[in-house]
């Protein structure tokens, strides 16, 4: 069988997945949890809880504060120690909630009363708009990286129509095993997920997509849909940024979604495993998205896996976890090595966002001096949008923003393709994501 994939571009890196097939590890309790109100895109949550407040494990902390904005529950039961401004995994302040875990005792029985299952008759009486409060009240972002609120994806505009369900189980991204661990071990969990998704958007049919090189992941979601006619799973060439959103519709369908639209512009709702894992929690057990499978990863660590971990609970705690610092460190990025971001900060909490942590030897973390441009255009080939990155350099060194967006820049990915493949090491990525800052600062 031929393997699907997107048309143009694309890179093949070394996938480097070195906590492939490790089993979940739970991450203990810390002392301190430090909430960030900042946990998806659009507007932060605004908090409801003050400094002395006793909380419980599932309690929400902060509401969504417009539609585009999502809320955030506590994953512990503890004390409100305060309510301020922390540094993030990048040192930027955001405003957090701080929450005190020890010496806490809670009413167990509340507790579990209220977060009782809802029954299979429950959930099959539940309407598409239930459905979708449930995930919006719960917290739920999508968990590939962008924490687009859930609530605002599965809420189709007028006129449009869903004609399939894509969930996203690529892992392009080198290193990262997250979504690989949690298929291989939810995957009823996850279909339950699919199908709550499927009849919150009114799509008769759905497709899991998971690259060729996670075997056991793609025969344990085939052993389970055996004979089901209305879920696919669809085997994906190796091939990055296979994940992203625009690609995989592409890879699936064939259709392309129009600049400046959305995917259900081409009759598409795309959700990561891990989200719709997160969907069934939410709408089965009620429990709100307070935790995340996380790969803890690197070539010098002792103990790299993959960790379920509170959301809040520092860096440096997961690093311990996996067997400390290693003394060769030289950088440590949130995320994967193509679209991750390097910290500045250890101490800093992780987000609903991070989906792996990965520590490079200082072998591995320098930068090559840059070069000229040689005009060999392999950053054009490269480029999954079919963009100009060279030029789009260039033109950001000058800061002629208004050329850039001609050059359809906000269509950029931001994969990293770019640099990844150019001989001169240029720094392509980092000036086109400073044009595109400037360019949503221009007058409309």
């Amino acid at each position: 069988m031929k393997l699907k994939s997107f048309g143009k571009g694309g890179i093949h890196p070394n996938p480097s997945k070195l906590t492939s097939g490790m089993p979940i590890i739970e991450v203990g309790v810390s002392s301190e949890i430090r909430l960030e109100l900042a946990e998806s895109i659009g507007v932060p949550s605004r908090c409801i809880v003050r400094p002395g407040q006793t909380v419980s494990a599932g309690e929400m902390i902060a509401e969504a504060a417009a539609f585009v904005s999502a809320p955030v529950h506590s994953p512990v039961a503890g004390t409100v120690k305060r309510i301020e401004k922390v540094r993030d995994p990048q040192g930027f302040w955001r405003e957090a909630v701080i929450i005190a875990t020890e010496h806490i005792e809670t009413a167990v029985d509340e507790v579990e009363a209220e977060l009782s299952p809802r029954t299979q008759e429950e959930v099959d009486a539940l309407t598409p708009k239930e459905i979708i409060d449930i995930v919006g009240d719960m917290g739920i972002v999508g968990l590939g990286g962008a924490t687009f609120p859930t609530r605002v994806k599965l809420s189709i505009p007028e006129g449009k129509k869903a004609e399939i369900v894509i969930l996203n189980g690529a892992e392009c991204e080198p290193y990262l095993t997250c979504d690989e661990t949690i298929m291989c071990g939810y995957p009823d969990r996850i279909v339950a997920g699919c199908r709550l998704i499927m009849k919150a958007v009114d799509a008769p049919k759905a497709v899991i997509g998971i690259e060729a090189n996670k075997p056991q992941a793609i025969a344990t979601f085939r052993r389970y849909l055996k004979g089901c006619d209305d879920i696919e799973v669809v085997k994906l060439r190796t091939r990055y940024p296979q994940g992203g959103e625009k690609q995989l519709i592409k890879a699936v369908t064939g259709r392309e979604v129009p600049e400046g639209g959305l995917p259900v512009d081409a009759g598409a709702v795309v959700d990561n495993v891990a989200t719709a894992l997160a969907i069934y929690e939410a709408v089965y057990n009620r429990k709100p998205l307070t935790q995340r499978v996380v790969t803890v990863t690197g070539p010098l660590l002792r103990k790299p896996g993959n960790f379920m971990v509170k959301i809040g609970t520092t860096i440096s705690t997961l690093i311990e976890a996996a067997g400390g610092l290693p003394e060769d460190t030289g950088k440590v990025i949130a995320g994967g090595p193509m679209m991750g971001k390097a910290m500045s900060r250890l101490d800093a909490p992780t987000t609903k966002a991070i989906s792996g942590v990965l520590v490079l030897p200082k072998s591995m973390s320098g930068r090559h001096p840059e070069e000229p441009c040689i005009r060999c255009a392999k950053c054009v080939s490269g480029c999954p949008m079919g963009l100009e990155p060279y030029q789009m350099m260039n033109l950001s060194i000058m800061k002629r923003f208004e050329e850039i967006k001609d050059l359809h820049v906000l269509s950029c990915l931001e994969c990293g393709c770019c640099s990844y493949v150019c001989p001169s090491h240029r720094p392509l990525l980092d000036y086109i994501r400073y044009a595109k800052q400037e360019i949503r600062k221009l007058p409309k």
